[in-house]
């Protein structure tokens, strides 16, 4: 359940929040996106505030659903405009969980560069097959594949409410580091004394 304030800043308007903050992660990390990409953004938390947006059912309870089973939904849809919703939402579901809830991903049997290239080729999949017709939509999720992994950044700037408080945060923020080469975790990492190598960062992602 939400506390107080939480309902609050929904009941004011939610949207008019989170684009404040978008605004003000986008221009933290120096990231420039089409406004409607950015409004995109907006609208996904907005969305996913709602445990049921992002949450499904199952035999145990509430679960996100892996982003492999949205890409099993894709490959077996009857239709090109429900196989383009299946991509759209798994890209939606990487870019959220992995903007959001990185740091629980260490825990997981996948980690965050996992829901990168899944959230990014996802996008890029509903950008060949709205194609042309779709006009500026189409776009929208060009870049939204081009820039994906700059996009958890900004999204983990919204999500970051304290500073790093324990080794094995450190330890975790520069292992997201190795793996995707993020600028975001790379500043903080150097907030923290720590200078890291961009050679090391591309010789783990290759």
């Amino acid at each position: 359940m939400m506390n107080t304030d939480s309902e609050v800043i929904v009941s004011a308007d939610i949207r008019e929040y989170f684009q404040g903050e978008v605004e003000t992660a986008l221009t933290q990390q120096a990231v420039s996106i089409d406004e409607a990409t950015a409004m995109y953004l907006v609208n996904l938390l907005a969305a996913y505030i709602h445990a049921r947006e992002l949450f499904e059912d199952s035999e145990d309870g509430l679960h996100i659903k892996p982003l492999a089973l949205h890409y099993a939904d894709a490959v077996n849809a009857p239709s090109q405009s429900e196989k383009t919703l299946a991509l759209r939402r798994l890209g939606d579901v990487a870019l959220f969980v992995s903007g959001l809830f990185a740091g629980s991903l260490n825990r997981k049997v996948v980690d965050v560069d996992y829901y990168i290239a899944m959230g990014g080729t996802a996008y890029s999949c509903v950008h060949d097959l709205v194609g042309a017709r779709a006009g500026d939509k189409s776009e929208l999720f060009a870049e939204l594949a081009e820039n994906f992994s700059r996009l958890v950044d900004v999204l983990g700037v919204i999500s970051d409410s304290s500073s790093l408080n324990s080794n094995s945060d450190v330890l975790r923020l520069y292992e997201i580091w190795l793996r995707t080469g993020s600028t975001r975790a790379s500043e903080k990492l150097q907030r923290q004394g720590i200078h890291v190598s961009h050679n090391a960062s591309s010789r783990a992602m290759h």
